[in-house]
């Protein structure tokens, strides 16, 4: 079992691991040869099953098992965020798969150059530093002239999990969506959300009432380019409207029965319904989810992108996150599953 890949977007890939930690301590991360897959399945909350293109974060990459070169890990995504941190100034990093004391660990090699009057950032004294496991290694090597080389190693406990106990583990089955539309900014609408839900939380520890009901959002969109976020308490109501979003076209080659397919859709009789300016209460689906998950699942909007929202009426809010890409494309592509309250 062999996996070693040079990280290429360092950036990127400690922001993806920062929003994956918001939502789940523990990550199922499947190497394969031609993508990463991330995988979030708390037991409450938004589930995420991430599938990234190899190119999007690293550069060279190997991987290499018994198990049709696939190998599945579980891995603590707090520990690796912070080693992922200690390399944005890196000029290089690597990261492969290895024991210590018999124990699968990810070793992170992280190579810096800087003047040799300063010092080192890295903590030297190869303890865990308190970082859930964490451990801390490292080196120094001379470049010549002035500079000096610093290589530091942060080693990450990773359990291995056999081919079997992953097998049945499936992305959640929905229904096609009612209405698909594409998001304004996210970190726009977590400014929003968080605010609404200060102010809902505000509302319930001046009166009566739990805080779940409280910090509950009402999410709604319709086929004609409308996005409403809405939340009501005992002492108040409020809401945002966005209009002129898009609701992209569905593929005849994405559809089942193809244009026959796309004339039966869900979507396509939602749009006979409902108004532009969204003051129809016809053509919405609404879903009602936990405001402070949805803020954990905002902050993705770091990443950039564009994401499509599909609504599931009364039943799930499924967001396609596409990750920009070098070439153009969209390769990697974030799947959240955030489930709807009942009314």
């Amino acid at each position: 079992m062999r996996f070693k890949a040079s990280i290429q977007n360092i950036t990127t890939f400690t922001k993806f691991t920062a929003s994956l930690n918001s939502l789940g301590p523990l990550a199922w991360v499947k190497l394969s040869d031609d993508q990463v897959c991330f995988t979030i399945i708390p037991e409450q909350g938004t589930q995420v099953w991430a599938v990234l293109s190899i190119d999007t974060i690293f550069e060279t990459y190997t991987v290499q098992s018994a198990a049709n070169n696939v190998i599945n890990l579980e891995v603590p995504l707090t520990s690796l965020n912070r080693a992922l941190k200690s390399a944005l100034n890196a000029t290089s990093a690597q990261i492969r798969l290895t024991k210590k004391d018999n124990l699968p660990l990810l070793a992170l090699t992280i190579v810096t150059a800087s003047n040799s009057n300063s010092h080192a950032a890295f903590p030297t004294n190869g303890g865990n530093n308190g970082d859930d496991g964490l451990r801390q290694t490292p080196l120094d090597g001379s470049l010549g002239g002035g500079n000096r080389e610093t290589i530091v190693t942060q080693e990450v406990p990773v359990r291995v999990l056999a081919p079997d106990t992953v097998a049945g583990l499936h992305e959640p089955q929905c229904r096609e969506p009612d209405v698909h539309i594409i998001l304004p900014p996210l970190m726009q609408l977590k400014s929003i959300s968080d605010r609404f839900t200060k102010l809902a939380l505000a509302g319930t520890k001046a009166g009566a009432g739990s805080a779940a009901s409280r910090t509950r959002l009402e999410m709604a969109a319709n086929m004609h380019g409308c996005l409403r976020m809405s939340i009501r308490t005992d002492a108040m109501s409020i809401s945002s409207v966005w209009t002129d979003l898009n609701n992209p076209e569905l593929d005849p080659n994405q559809v089942a029965g193809g244009n026959i397919g796309i004339a039966e859709h869900p979507s396509t009789r939602m749009k006979l319904l409902g108004t532009a300016d969204g003051r129809s209460e016809e053509g919405w689906a609404t879903v009602r989810i936990d405001g402070r998950d949805w803020g954990k699942v905002m902050s993705v909007g770091r990443l950039g992108g564009r994401v499509i929202a599909c609504f599931c009426h009364e039943h799930a809010l499924i967001l396609y996150v596409y990750l920009p890409s070098d070439n153009g494309e969209d390769e990697s592509v974030l799947t959240y599953y955030v489930s709807s309250y009942s009314a």
